[in-house]
Order: C-alpha cells, then structure tokens, then sequence
C-alpha cells in the first residue's frame, strides 16, 4: 500500500499532534481529515493485557492520572482524561484502544505502529498487535516500527507482509542502527530523527531498495529540505501545513 501515496507519504505524528492531544481519536481524524496520509502512533498492553495506543511509560503527562501505564487495567486508564490537558474543549477524551483507531482511521489510509513496549520487552505486545490486525485484515495499511529489533523480528516471524521500519536515535547514539543495523538487518525501511539524515543517506538505503522516513519535520524549511533529500515518508506533528508545502511545489 505504500507504493500507492504519492512520495513524500506525509505521516500524522500521534495524530493531528499540534492541534489536538496526542494520540487520541481526535487527534487521529483531524489528520486525516487535514489530508494526512496515515497515522503514526504508539502501542502498549495494558495491566490486563489489551492494547492501547499511548506514548510515555507513564500517565502523568497526558492524563488526570499519575503512575504507570503498565499498571492500569483497561477499565482504569479509560476513567482518565486524556484531552483536557490540551485544551477543555477536548475534555474527557479518552486512551483508544488500538481497534478503536483502525476504525476512525479507515482501511485506505496508512497506519504507522511503533511497538512501545520498551520498559517491558518481555509483554507480548508485538503478538497481541499482530493478532488485532489479523482480526480486523488490514495487513495492507500497516507499518511497523520500533528502536528494539527484537519486537521487529517477532512482527516478520508473525505477519512478514507488512514491512518493518527500524528507528533510529539521532546523534552518536543511534550510529549503530543508522549504518550496520539497519544495512544488515530485515528492514525495509530506516526511520531516523531529522537531525541525523542526509542526502548521501538517502540515496544509499535507496540503493539497496529500502525506504527512508524522517521523524519529526514541522517548518516549511525543513519539508522542503526533506523533499529535496528524496525521503519516501515525513512524520509531522502538523499534517495540515506538510500537505500543502508539498502541494505548491
């Protein structure tokens, strides 16, 4: 399905994430109302074990509530408001399960899942994905991506159609998987920060016929620069405004 969006694909970032609280319903159908190509948003397991899309390990950010997300059941973190920190219109807005987004979201648009479960590798998250996405067979919109590779290897074993991105930290520290990580690894796409892509970069993924999608890009400047490059996808926390700079070029 990647294939079938123009290039550069525009990815909402959690969502409609300037106007709307991250990775929320709202925040999902404003993006693809504002003409985004897909959604990117965050998976965790519940305490009980059901999937929900949020992004910090903890609830205080984004919620009423304090603690860990892992330690909520389902029925406790959907009491939470997770909108009025944004701003009070969004008022009891609650944490999606992820089914709840593949519905708001539609099957002809692309869903980007990083698989979060980085404070608790070991929780089964990547199969429980899997097995919503096998329930609702909507194999075609899906990307993977995650910084562990482990959750990477276990989604190929599980559904190898739906491609694989491997994130990349900027800087030093994600050296590694930018360059023999990724150019060894099972990917089909390299997703580094904006601060840590080049041209050169580019050009080499594409050599060996792999994708490259840029995190986090808002300011025409760096959409544009972005473009130049020949990137295949841009993350964006402001879809509205990546749309129409690509759109007048």
């Amino acid at each position: 399905m990647l294939q079938h969006f123009p290039s550069p694909i525009i990815l909402a970032h959690r969502g409609d994430l300037a106007h709307a609280p991250e990775n929320t319903l709202p925040s999902f159908s404003q993006a693809i109302q504002k003409g985004a190509d897909g959604v990117e948003l965050d998976a965790k397991l519940t305490a009980d074990g059901h999937v929900i899309v949020f992004h910090d390990m903890i609830v205080d950010r984004t919620t009423n509530g304090k603690g860990k997300v892992a330690s909520f059941t389902l029925d406790e973190i959907r009491k939470l408001d997770a909108g009025a920190w944004f701003d009070p219109k969004f008022a009891n807005t609650k944490v999606p399960l992820l089914e709840e987004v593949f519905e708001t979201v539609g099957k002809n648009k692309l869903i980007n899942i990083e698989l979060t479960n980085y404070s608790t590798p070991k929780d089964g998250l990547t199969q429980k994905v899997c097995e919503l996405i096998k329930k609702h067979n909507n194999q075609a919109q899906i990307v993977f991506s995650s910084f562990f590779a482990s959750n990477l290897k276990i989604a190929k074993q599980l559904l190898p159609e739906i491609p694989r991105g491997l994130l990349a930290m900027p800087g030093i520290i994600g050296l590694w998987a930018r360059s023999f990580g990724f150019m060894f690894g099972d990917y089909q796409a390299l997703h580094p920060h904006i601060s840590s892509v080049s041209k050169e970069q580019v050009q080499r993924a594409h050599r060996i016929k792999r994708r490259v999608h840029v995190w986090t890009a808002n300011t025409p400047e760096e959409i544009i620069r972005l473009k130049d490059f020949g990137v295949d996808g841009i993350f964006t926390d402001d879809p509205a405004t990546a749309v129409a700079i690509l759109n007048s070029k």
